[in-house]
């Protein structure tokens, strides 16, 4: 078990400092910033695929009882992967938010009380969604639901698409058809992902115990549909802002002379 964890908490820094020593050497013009915005969005993105590997074979395991049914992944895979990428992915979104702040100019800005206070409200709190989602249901559920810890690490599979997004600009290739088409799959993944699996989720626990989908939040304990609330409300609204990203891609694709498009997975994390 604990060589599982060390390996956990050496991979995933160690992927990110490979990167760095290796992306500068391919790109040559490219800023500290730059290096660090795309390493940390690769390492994001190898991460997101274990998950989402993780959840298909948990899935798949527990569809006869979706109550009942165990997988050692549900609960290890957070243990030996998931709190170490926590870790790290503190470290790497400082040391982004540290390089961008430098490229901009704000010299003065950097380490300053408003500085943390910046850093600490927009990327922590996509980080204690995620604890919220991998965490707590892992530990409290009390042995049962396997197949719902499972359904959670599929919430991933959006990630590598919209870091391919962030890579795409960074290379300068936003209007190529891959940006628009990968743009593409950042809806939809995000919406079948993020969105519609949590209906699902009700919908398969009401089959189940053979509720209607409307009575399975009434058959649930209270705090189960807050949680469920609280995860679901942000994946909505940056569902809105990446619709929104995406009718302007397609306003300015169909305008002449239109100034270059902006990318369409710039209000997105993932992960």
């Amino acid at each position: 078990m604990l060589q599982v964890l060390a390996c956990g908490a050496v991979v995933f820094p160690g992927l990110f400092f490979a990167l760095r020593r290796i992306l500068p050497c391919v790109f040559r013009h490219w800023s500290d910033a730059d290096v660090v915005l795309v390493s940390e969005r690769l390492v994001s993105s190898i991460h997101a695929i274990m998950a989402t590997t993780a959840g298909v074979i948990i899935v798949s395991s527990c569809r006869a009882n979706v109550i009942d049914d165990r997988h050692w992944l549900a609960t290890h895979f957070v243990i030996w992967y998931g709190a170490p990428y926590m870790t790290y992915d503190i470290f790497a979104m400082y040391l982004s938010h540290y390089y961008r702040f430098r490229v901009k100019g704000h010299e003065d800005y950097k380490h300053s009380p408003l500085w943390y206070r910046s850093f600490f409200h927009w990327q922590m709190v996509w980080l204690y969604l995620e604890l919220l989602m991998l965490y707590s249901p892992s530990f409290f559920r009390k042995d049962q639901g396997d197949f719902f810890i499972g359904c959670l690490f599929l919430t991933e599979l959006s990630t590598p698409f919209v870091s391919l997004g962030k890579i795409l600009i960074q290379l300068g290739l936003q209007d190529c058809w891959l940006h628009k088409a990968n743009g593409g799959m950042v809806l939809f993944t995000f919406f079948m992902c993020r969105i519609a699996l949590f209906p699902y989720m009700y919908y398969v626990y009401g089959q189940h115990y053979g509720v209607p989908l409307y009575s399975v939040p009434f058959h649930l304990p209270f705090t189960t549909n807050v949680g469920s609330s609280c995860i679901l409300a942000p994946q909505v609204y940056w569902f809105v802002l990446l619709c929104r990203k995406g009718y302007r891609l397609y306003k300015r694709s169909r305008t002449p002379d239109s100034a270059p498009v902006a990318a369409l997975a710039d209000g997105s994390k993932d992960n």
